[in-house]
């Protein structure tokens, strides 16, 4: 069943659908109990290695899942798909976030902490979370900027996304937000004929690297970075570090 944060279970094991998620169940202590994780499960590196790896975020082994015989199911409407989470939820507890904003991300760390019983520890990671954008002390002043998540067709963050939540922290424009698509494919005619003044190529889910930067040479104008999408798409504790590196960005723009 899909658990509301007002349930009461006993959670011995827990398996995470959701890299991010995973992350964040470490930094709450629950080391012990975390029995399955994804294949892009990465972080903490030194402690995933040896957890049972459950397939991937959208081709969730779930045999290996009626093996482990989870108490509590981690899972987010985005990164995974609705016929598995719903075939896991006739016989497991499961969490399912929908986190498209940085106050939803809160709200989900809190509601985590409420159903593991780590309420303590989810509320000094919110706090700290809280602190750490409140020092975002550089702005792109209105800069306009295309993120790129994926190449072959080029796809970009739309608005009603998490990164652009997040993007807007840093005073940028996204220059796509006129298009009702969360994620929209785009051309390179499009993008010359928006000119946004920087480009960002996202490490994740497609892995931009220096390369790609000569698919868009007729833009003379535009700065390209690559960027560490973890940063900017990771919705639990890993939201501690994206200000620092948010600020150490904007500097080289």
């Amino acid at each position: 069943m899909f658990i509301k944060k007002t349930d009461n279970i006993t959670i011995n094991k827990i398996v995470s659908l959701v890299p991010s998620l995973t992350e964040l169940l470490f930094d709450l202590g629950l080391e012990k109990n975390i029995k399955g994780i994804t294949n892009f499960c990465i972080s903490p590196k030194d402690k995933v290695k040896k957890i049972e790896k459950i397939g991937g975020t959208k081709n969730i082994n779930i045999d290996k899942i009626n093996t482990i015989n989870p108490d509590l199911i981690i899972a987010s409407k985005e990164e995974n798909t609705k016929k598995q989470i719903e075939e896991l939820s006739k016989k497991y507890n499961i969490y399912l976030t929908d986190i498209n904003t940085l106050d939803d991300a809160l709200t989900e760390i809190n509601n985590i902490g409420i159903i593991t019983k780590t309420k303590k520890n989810a509320k000094q990671i919110i706090n700290k979370i809280k602190h750490n954008f409140s020092k975002i002390s550089l702005s792109l002043n209105g800069k306009s900027f295309a993120f790129f998540i994926w190449n072959n067709p080029l796809m970009v963050v739309g608005k009603n996304t998490f990164i652009n939540d997040i993007m807007k922290k840093t005073g940028g424009k996204n220059i796509f937000d006129f298009k009702h698509d969360r994620y929209p494919v785009t051309t390179l005619n499009e993008i010359e004929k928006l000119n946004p003044d920087i480009i960002f190529l996202s490490t994740e889910p497609y892995k931009f690297t220096e390369k790609h930067k000569k698919i868009f040479t007729n833009l003379k104008s535009t700065k390209l970075f690559i960027v560490d999408c973890e940063y900017f798409a990771w919705y639990g504790s890993r939201l501690i570090k994206s200000p620092e590196y948010i600020n150490n960005l904007i500097k080289k723009i």
